[in-house]
């Protein structure tokens, strides 16, 4: 099986430590902006480039 190239919402608030609230909030906000990484929405259903993602999260650190 290939490995995803897409993180879910869940992997997004492991990632940051964030409660699941806060996650969807802030990745609502990104989805507006599509900034600082990009988010995709399918109805409801939120997803994250993997790429997009890491980048920004290099960065930050």
């Amino acid at each position: 099986m290939e490995k995803t190239k897409v993180y879910l919402a869940s992997d997004i608030q492991r990632a940051l430590s964030l409660g699941r609230s806060k996650t969807y909030e802030f990745l609502e906000e990104v989805y507006r902006k599509q900034e600082p990484f990009r988010v995709i929405k399918v109805g409801k259903l939120v997803r994250v480039p993997q790429k997009s993602f890491d980048d920004w999260l290099n960065a930050v650190k």
